[in-house]
């Protein structure tokens, strides 16, 4: 009878250990799998260096919001998000803007010197002075300073491939602008890998 009371009385305290061991052992699989949850977080936001927090530039230009436009000084010069041009003395106001109109920033940068060329099949010839338009960052009117000699070959070229006609209608001298837009950009996409000029603009047009 005697035996039979210890064996009772030991049951339970070895199930009472089970359940320590079973708890202890659920508590341990919480923390690590906390520590590894806590651990990846971190690494995704950029605390541990990781993640896309801290993900390497690619270098490539970026296209810049039209809210982050700024403007040039009163009776300045430039436009656009680039150049060295301080803010603009608006006395606290926000510069005039209208719904619509394009999603992203331009940068404007007239190319220094004018173009002059003959034109095809022509006696006649052309001087045209060019600005440039991009959506993207300083970092493309930066490759077009640094590939010039190269650019102002390709507008010379395209400029000579140009006949009269093309010149003396509003259509021609459309058609002109995005092919030397195209002209530019497929020289800078040789050099850097990447084009970015969104539009071409006339400052000066002369026939002779």
């Amino acid at each position: 009878m005697s035996d039979k009371k210890d064996i009772a009385d030991a049951a339970p305290k070895k199930k009472g250990k089970m359940k320590t061991i079973l708890i202890g052992g659920v508590a341990l699989i919480v923390l690590v799998g906390g520590g590894v949850g806590a651990g990846v977080y971190a690494s995704n936001a950029g605390l541990l260096g990781g993640g896309h927090a801290a993900a390497a530039d690619d270098g490539k230009p970026k296209l810049v919001p039209k809210s982050e436009q700024k403007h040039p000084t009163e009776g300045g010069e430039g436009g656009g998000h680039g150049g060295d041009e301080a803010a603009p003395e608006n006395h606290g106001m926000k510069p005039p803007a209208g719904e619509g109109g394009d999603k992203y920033a331009s940068t404007y940068y007239p190319m220094e010197k004018e173009f002059t060329s003959n034109l095809q099949d022509s006696s006649h010839f052309v001087q045209v002075g060019i600005a440039v338009a991009t959506p993207y960052d300083d970092t493309v009117i930066t490759n077009l300073k640094t590939n010039d000699i190269a650019v102002r070959s390709a507008i010379l070229m395209a400029l000579g491939d140009t006949t009269e006609e093309q010149v003396m209608s509003s259509d021609g001298k459309r058609q002109l602008q995005v092919r030397l837009a195209k002209a530019i950009n497929d020289t800078l996409k040789q050099k850097e890998g990447f084009g970015g000029i969104g539009n071409v603009y006339f400052t000066s047009f002369v026939v002779q």
